[in-house]
């Protein structure tokens, strides 16, 4: 599966926060964010696999 960057502005408090949170669980940022992310549920149209289905997920 190829990876895509994602890049997020946050404050510095925020910033040093994730990577307290990050240290005391020994995970890296990355970890963190994406076990957020496979903890939301997946949207209509979206295969559990993270691939567009057929047809598309704005409105018409």
């Amino acid at each position: 599966m190829a990876k895509k960057d994602i890049h997020v502005k946050v404050s510095e408090r925020r910033q040093a926060k994730l990577k307290a949170y990050a240290q005391a669980k020994e995970k890296t940022i990355t970890q963190l964010i994406e076990d957020w992310i496979d903890r939301l549920p997946t949207p209509e149209g979206l295969e559990a696999g993270g691939t567009e289905a057929s047809r598309s997920l704005s409105p018409p």
